[in-house]
Order: C-alpha cells, then structure tokens, then sequence
C-alpha cells in the first residue's frame, strides 16, 4: 500500500479529513492507521483497507487532524501550583485581585502564606502595586504573589518584615526592590530581589507536586499538546524544582506526555556546577522525560526595565536613561560556559529578550561553534523580544533555533503602556521580528511559556498570522503586520520545529508513516475559515502513541 508501513488490520483509522500533516512531501490527506502507537499508513480510501473487526475508526467529519502540538517554553508544575492556589491569572482588574486575595485568605486561616500569583503588571500604575493595598486586607499574614510573568512579585508589610527588608537593605546584583521617596521598600520586588522573600514561602508537599504537574499535564492534552520542554528544571525564586514529580509521574506511570527538561544555570556560580549537571542528566533521563538541556536566563523584561538592552531605556519625557537593563551572566563567562555545555552535548536554552542578550546570546554559540564545531546540540533563544537586524541572518548561520512566544506581538496595555513609551520608535519597530527571522532562513519553534500566558496554541497562532490580539478591540491595529507568519508556517512552528528543538524530529512533529501517532483532532479546518476566527479554534481529542490522552464533551 502506497505511503504505508506493514500489514494487517490497524488500531485505529482517523478518516473523513482533511489531514495536515506538516510533512513538505505529501502535505495533505484524508485518512491515517495507526498500529502499535505508531502510524501505519496515510492516505485516502486505501487506508480503510487496514480497517478490521478491533479497528476504532474515528470519522473526522471534515474537522482538521493535525500532529500534536509541541511547547518548547513552558512551567507546566509552576502552572498547575498556580491553578491551586490564590489564582489571579484571568484578570487585569485591581479590585478583583484584592477581592480574590481576600477571599482565598479567608477561605484558608490556617494558611501560614498567602501565595499564588498571575496578575499583570499593566493592572497598576508603573506596573508597581503597594505593600499597602494588601495590608488592608491581610495583615496578619505573609502575602507573597508572583505576577504573571514570574520576574516579579507583590508582598505586603508582613512579608517584608519576615525577610527583613527595610530601607538599609541593598538592592540584589540581579534585582530591585521598588521603594518610596525614603527608601521604604513599597512592596513590588523585580528580578532577584523575588528571592529575598520567595525563599521563606514553604515548599508544596511533594504529593502537591506531583498533583500540580498532572493538573497541567492535562491542561496541556486539552490543547493538544503532546510534548513540552519543561524550561526550568530547578529551583528559580519560589518556583519549586519540578523534577521530583516528573520522576514520581514517572514510576506511577502518570506521564503521558513527552517532555524534555531544561536544568537551570545557576548565574551565581560558574563552571563548577558542570559536573553536576552531567550527574543530574544521567539520574533524571529514562522513559518519556529527557534532561538533555540547559537554561540560561540572561536577561530579565522590558516592562521593568531589565530586558539588556544595547541602547538605554528612555525615561518619561523621552530622554536617554542610564539604565540599559541587566546581563544575568557577564558576556566572556556566557562564551566559556556554552562552549563547555556544548562540548558536553547539551543543549541550552535561553531566555534572551533584550537585543544586548540576544546578541550576547548568539555570541556565545558562535564561540561554541568556533571551539567545537557544528555539533547537534540545537541551542535555542527564546522570548527575542527586541532584536538587532544585524543578528537577524546569525540565526541561520549559526544553527541557533528562534523559539517565539507568539501571543506577546500584539499591541496589549504591557506593550502599549509599559514598553513602547521606553523604548522609542525605532527600537519599537524592531520587536518579535518573526517574518524577517523566517525570511533569513532561521528554523522556528514555539512555546507558550504558560503561566505567563495562555498555553493555548491557537491563541498564540491566531497573533503569529494577524499581530493582533484574540480578544482585542475591533478598531486596534496589527503590530508590526510585516512580521506575521501564514497559518501553515506558525502551525509547522508549534509542531515540528518545536520537534526539531526538543531533539523529538525523527520520531514526532509530523503525520509521517512510522512516526509516532502524536495527534490532534480540531473541531473545523482553520485553513478554510477567516484568519480573523483562528484564535476560536478547538481541540477535541489529542492521541498520544495512538491513545487518546483528551477528549472533550462533544467530541
């Protein structure tokens, strides 16, 4: 059979089309057997010949089948922690947030911290809220709550005190504490100035991990994620280090997913923590989850002024400041470290927003590259939020992966308010340039980085095509519209070029005869509607290895 693998009835048929398959040989069909986790044939009416009297036929009913998709940026555990505790991630409204962080302290007097987080920083003026405003709802207890983009956190009076933070307090290296015209500590930390009380808030349980995790996982599924890089293996301020639920989801045999986990660069030490990394990859490697790669953050976000930037921030009147943000690693000791990381065959990761760190970043693999040569280690930058057009063509040259946080290139209050103002016109038209990193030839992955934004990926696709956001006023306009992908190259992004960066190409990422049955049924086909509708895209089943991990209500 043409586009077939063995003989014999299959396990399952997906029939009724279309098929998307993200494979640049056949790109469409209308049927796909699978057979032992694995696709068996792809094709058109021959493939019901494979149909049999175990067979379970699925008739797709002219709804898309596409690859499972794949987040190569995500903190699924941070995530699911979130999910459980003072949630705050689905509003920008000031007064819902007190309300809800009330309601949560309330509703848990014996809690000894009041934790959670997801809000956003354009709901407060300056992205800065007060110790205050918590104070008047709970002043009895430590509050600590990490906003939506984990670079910071909201504490109230009592948790200040617990770490000991006044106005003799210095400011961390990597870090701020916000304070008032005195000095006084006003109850926003940026940075590394998270860890001062992030560090006192008590560890979930492990059994509380573990539930986090698969809370997420199955999130995850819901969107039709099939496989993830988890992009801190670690522990990172408050965010608790995930690897001992992998390993516990593991030996239950709970992990449906593939995953493979980034283990973090601690940017207060050096070369020293190498050995350990090797050890940690070898302990944490087996089954689905693969601890081949390394995080390095190198800088931290625009809206707070710590994104490296290769030119100074402007201040309010549009004037040059004498801040150009923070480099987390010194450039010479990035070189060294990835050029022994690469020498060891892992892959790293960056988070790299500013254009000073993504030059930083791509320095450092050119070193790599210089000392070692063209290995297979697939480093990636992520974020890319400002980038140089001179660094733009290294991508290509040097093998270095984009992995783009789409949702992010659309004009929203964060962008509107809290970045373009400070960084000026030219800088501003410079900003998740994923057109121009596509036509220099760059191969793209995506990630969600949820929680800090949807882990939908059709809402981060529906603002790759239209730089435009889901849920945006009628009359806003594109951002940047120069910079959109077409539909089929952002969906090839979220599938096989995040395959490609999770080292998972051979096996996943596209519907591929002898790959795995990794699959995603749509409730219509995004290709024959509006580009306008692509965000209300849903999935109705997600197949892992042929079994169905997620099936929705009306599936």
């Amino acid at each position: 059979m043409t586009h077939s693998q063995a003989t014999g009835p299959a396990d399952l048929v997906l029939t009724g089309g279309p098929v998307h398959t993200v494979d640049p040989a056949r790109s469409r069909a209308t049927a796909v057997a699978v057979r032992g986790g694995r696709i068996a044939a792809v094709g058109h009416d021959e493939v019901h010949e494979l149909i049999g009297p175990g067979t379970e036929v699925v008739d797709l009913a002219g709804k898309l089948l596409l690859p499972g998709f794949q987040d190569a940026h995500v903190h699924p555990q941070g995530a699911g922690i979130e999910l459980g505790l003072c949630h705050l991630g689905d509003t920008v409204d000031p007064a819902e947030y007190l309300r809800r962080i009330k309601a949560y302290a309330d509703e848990h007097p014996d809690a000894e911290w009041i934790t959670g987080g997801g809000w956003s920083l354009e709901a407060f003026p300056g992205g800065s809220p007060t110790a205050a405003a918590l104070d008047a709802i709970v002043p009895d207890r430590p509050v600590f709550l990490p906003n939506r983009d984990h670079h910071g956190a909201w504490v109230n009076s009592r948790a200040l005190e617990r770490a000991g933070l006044d106005s003799r307090t210095p400011d961390p290296a990597d870090g701020r504490i916000e304070r008032d015209a005195e000095g006084n500590p006003t109850g926003m930390l940026q940075e590394g100035a998270v860890h001062l009380v992030g560090r006192l808030v008590p560890d979930p349980t492990p059994e509380e991990q573990l539930a986090a995790l698969l809370r997420a996982q199955a999130v995850l599924h819901s969107y039709g994620v099939t496989a993830w890089q988890d992009a801190i293996v670690g522990t990172y301020t408050n965010m608790t280090d995930p690897a001992p639920a992998y390993q516990a989801a593991l030996d239950r045999g709970l992990l449906t997913a593939r995953v493979v986990g980034a283990l973090w660069w601690d940017r207060e030490r050096g070369a020293e923590q190498l050995p350990e990394l090797v050890a940690r990859r070898a302990e944490l490697s087996r089954g689905r989850f693969r601890a081949g790669t390394v995080k390095i953050m190198q800088d931290g976000i625009a809206e707070n002024h710590t994104a490296a930037l290769l030119d100074p921030y402007l201040t309010g009147c549009g004037c040059a400041s004498d801040n150009s943000g923070i480099s987390f690693v010194e450039p010479e000791a990035l070189k060294k470290c990835v050029t022994e990381l690469d020498a060891l065959d892992f892959q790293v990761h960056f988070h790299a927003l500013g254009d000073r760190a993504v030059r930083e970043a791509l320095d450092a693999v050119e070193a790599a590259r210089q000392a070692n040569g063209h290995r297979d280690t697939r480093h990636h930058l992520a974020h890319l939020q400002v980038v140089h057009p001179h660094d733009i063509p290294r991508f290509r040259t040097l093998g270095a992966t984009a992995n783009l946080q789409m949702l992010w290139a659309a004009h929203e209050p964060q962008m509107d308010e809290l970045t373009l103002p400070f960084l000026g016109a030219e800088r501003g038209t410079r900003q998740y340039p994923f057109g121009d990193l596509l036509r220099a030839g760059t191969t793209l992955a995506a990630g969600s980085d949820w929680p800090v934004s949807s882990p939908d990926p059709f809402q981060a696709i529906h603002v790759a095509v239209n730089r435009i956001a889901p849920d945006a006023p009628t009359d806003t306009p594109a951002f940047l519209p120069e910079q959109g992908l077409d539909l089929g190259t952002a969906i090839a992004a979220y599938t096989a070029g995040s395959a490609y960066a999770n080292h998972l190409d051979s096996t996943t990422g596209s519907i591929t005869v002898g790959r795995s049955a990794d699959l995603v049924v749509l409730d219509r086909d995004p290709f024959a509607a509006p580009a306008e509708e692509i965000a209300t895209t849903r999935v109705l089943q997600t197949f892992v290895e042929g079994r169905r991990v997620h099936a929705a209500a009306d599936a």
